[in-house]
C-alpha cells in the first residue's frame, strides 16, 4: 500500500469516475456492510464503490493497480466465511456490485440465460420460470445471494446431487483482472483447447483473482411435478443406505437427499413458527428426499414415491415414511430442513462447520466423530445435518448450556474447529465443502493443506495479482 496521498488521489478519483451513485464514504452508508452475516468480523473501509456496469468495474481497477488500493468484492454480504469483509485497516475500498443487476440475454432453445454478476438468485429464478424454465441451484439466503459471488465462493445447495455446484451451471464468464483489462469468456463453448481454463480459475476464487462481472449460466426444463418424502431412520448408515437404495431405483429423478438428526427437528419444532413433526414416531434420524419429474414422459413423482417408500420399508430400509401429496406439504416439509441453522441460533452458540468427506464415509464420520469431540469438549452437543447425497455436512458444535456466547468463541474457536478439521483431513475430506475459505477458514488452509495445492495457489495468486490488491487475507494463505 502507497502512502496517504496516492490513497486520497485514488479516491478522487474513483468519486469522479462514479459520481454520486456510485461512490460514497458516509459512514452510515458503509457501515451496514462492513460486519460478515455471521457477525464475527467486522472491518473498514475507506470508501464503497459501486459500478453500474463491466466499463466502470474496468476504468476503477487500473486506478486501484495504479496507487496500489486494496478492492474488497462484495454482493449479497451473505457469506458464511467473512471472505467480503475488509480488514480493519480502513485502507482497502469496498467493491459492491449490487447496481449491476441486468439480465442481458436469454437464449430459449440453449437454455441458457447471461445476466450480469450483482444479480440476485431469487430474481433469476423468477425471471427462468417465467420462461418455462429453472436455474437448479437453490440455498436459504436466495433472496440476497448475488450471481456473481456464488460463481466466487462456487456455492452449492440442496440440488447439488443431480446438478452439481455452481461451476456445473456456469457456461462462461466475463470478468476484470487485477490489471482492469476485461477477460470476455461469455461465450458457451462446448469445447475450448487453447490451455487454461480461466472460467474455472475465476469459480470459487473469491475475488481473489479477479472480479466476476456477468456470466453465462445453464437452465433446465422447469419442473411439471415433485413429491417430498420425509423418511425416519435409525442411523445414519440407515441413511446411506437408503441413499443407495433410493439411486438405483431412480436415477436422474432423485434431486435432493437431506439428513438431520432428532435434535434438530425438536430445534425447530420449538423456534420455527407454523412446522409440525412430519411423521407420529420419535425417530433418531429423519431423512428429506424430493423425487422430480421435468419430462412429460416420465412417471408421476407421487406414484413413484408411493412404491419405492413400500419396497424401502418391505426391506427395512426405512422406520416410516410420509409422502408429499400437494406443494403446501412439500414446501412445508422443506421449511423444516431450511430452518435448521435459523433454529440452532434461537438455541444457542454454535460453531458452524461445513465440511465434506467422500459420500460412503460420511455416515461413519458423522458416528465415530461427533462423540470424540463431545467428550474433548465437555458440555458441548453436535448437530450433523445437510446434504449426505453429496457428503457435505453442516457440522454444529453447540456451546455447553448457560455459556457465555462472547467467551465461549474466544476460548473455545481454535481448538473445536482445529478438531473438528484434522479429523475431516484424516477421511481425506474437505474443512470446505460449499461456502469458502475466506477469513475465517484460511489458517487452517495453510496448516491443514498439501504442500502441492498450497504452492499452486500462492503461485498463480502472485502470478495474476502481483500487488495484492485483490481481496488480500481471504483464501490464499501467506507464505
Amino acid at each position: 500500500m502507497t502512502g496517504m496521498g496516492s490513497k486520497q488521489d485514488a479516491l478522487d478519483a474513483f468519486r469522479k469516475l462514479l459520481g454520486p451513485k456510485g461512490y460514497s464514504d458516509d459512514p452510515d452508508v458503509l457501515s451496514p456492510w462492513l460486519t460478515d452475516w455471521r457477525g464475527r468480523y467486522t472491518g473498514r473501509a475507506a470508501a464503497m464503490l459501486s459500478p453500474a456496469n463491466s466499463a466502470e468495474v474496468s476504468a476503477l481497477v487500473k486506478i486501484a493497480a495504479a496507487h496500489k488500493i486494496a478492492l474488497v468484492p462484495q454482493g449479497g454480504n451473505s457469506g458464511m466465511v467473512a471472505g467480503a469483509t475488509p480488514d480493519e485497516t480502513g485502507d482497502a475500498v469496498l467493491l459492491s456490485m449490487r447496481r449491476m443487476d441486468q439480465i442481458i440475454g436469454f437464449n430459449e432453445g440453449e437454455r441458457t440465460i447471461c445476466c450480469e454478476a450483482g444479480v440476485i438468485l431469487q430474481n433469476l429464478h423468477d425471471v427462468a420460470a417465467s420462461r418455462g424454465l429453472r436455474f437448479p441451484l437453490t440455498l436459504g439466503g436466495k433472496g440476497s445471494a448475488t450471481i456473481g459471488g456464488l460463481i466466487s465462493t462456487n456455492a452449492g445447495g440442496t440440488q447439488v446431487l443431480r446438478h452439481g455446484t455452481m461451476r456445473a451451471l456456469v457456461n462462461g464468464i466475463e470478468a476484470v483482472l487485477p490489471d482492469g483489462s476485461i477477460y470476455d469468456g461469455l461465450s458457451p463453448l462446448k469445447k475450448d483447447n487453447r490451455g487454461y481454463d480461466l472460467k474455472h480459475l475465476m469459480i470459487g476464487a473469491e475475488g481473489t483473482l479477479g472480479i466476476v462481472t456477468a456470466a453465462n449460466l445453464q437452465l433446465v426444463p422447469a419442473l411439471i411435478d415433485r413429491c417430498v418424502i420425509w423418511a425416519g431412520v435409525e442411523s445414519p448408515q440407515a441413511a446411506h443406505q437408503l441413499l443407495l437404495f433410493m439411486q438405483s431405483k431412480l436415477r436422474e429423478q432423485l434431486e435432493g437427499f437431506e439428513i438431520l438428526p432428532r435434535r434438530a427437528l425438536t430445534a425447530v419444532l420449538k423456534h420455527i413458527d407454523g412446522t409440525r413433526p412430519p411423521l407420529t414416531g420419535n425417530h433418531s434420524w429423519h431423512v428429506l428426499m424430493e423425487i422430480v419429474q421435468d419430462d412429460p414422459a416420465a412417471d408421476a413423482p407421487g406414484d413413484i414415491a408411493a412404491e419405492i417408500m413400500a419396497q424401502a420399508l418391505q426391506q427395512n430400509l426405512i422406520e416410516d415414511a410420509a409422502c408429499s401429496v400437494n406443494e403446501t406439504q412439500a414446501e412445508a416439509f422443506w421449511k423444516i430442513r431450511d430452518s435448521v441453522a435459523e433454529a440452532e441460533r434461537a438455541e444457542g452458540p454454535a460453531l458452524q462447520h461445513d465440511i465434506s468427506v467422500p459420500v460412503a464415509d460420511m455416515a461413519r464420520f458423522i458416528t465415530d466423530e461427533s462423540p470424540q469431540i463431545e467428550a474433548a469438549f465437555p458440555g458441548t452437543q453436535i448437530v450433523a445435518f445437510g446434504h449426505l447425497g453429496d457428503g457435505n455436512i453442516h457440522f454444529h458444535v453447540k456451546a455447553p448450556k448457560d455459556a457465555d456466547p462472547k467467551n465461549w468463541y474466544e476460548n473455545n474457536m481454535a481448538a473445536i474447529s482445529a478438531a473438528v478439521y484434522d479429523r475431516v483431513t484424516s477421511y481425506k475430506g474437505s474443512i470446505s465443502a460449499e461456502h469458502g475459505i475466506g477469513q475465517l477458514k484460511v489458517r487452517e488452509l495453510a496448516r491443514l493443506a498439501d504442500p502441492a495445492r498450497l504452492l499452486t495457489l500462492r503461485a498463480i495468486k502472485k502470478a495474476m495479482d502481483p500487488d495484492g490488491i485483490m481481496n488480500p487475507g481471504k483464501l490464499v494463505p501467506l507464505a
